[in-house]
């Protein structure tokens, strides 16, 4: 998954446990300017494909239950 991503990530980069958080800073630094203005999100999903291959994060919205 993600995590074990971060680490080849890191170990591809040679920087060891001091470049996991440097990578996880860059993996979210768009998600933690764009997340605050969208309005219903529930999560916001980093998998595999977000840190090797850049994609973007997948965004997850709550649902509202229907009224009767």
């Amino acid at each position: 998954g993600a995590l074990r991503a971060i680490v080849k990530e890191a170990v591809k980069q040679k920087t060891g446990a001091r470049g996991l958080r440097s990578i996880i800073e860059y993996v979210l630094l768009d998600s933690m300017f764009i997340l605050p203005d969208l309005e219903g999100v529930k999560e916001c999903v980093i998998n595999e494909d977000v840190i090797l291959k850049h994609a973007q994060p997948i965004i997850l919205y709550e649902t509202k239950a229907k009224t009767a």
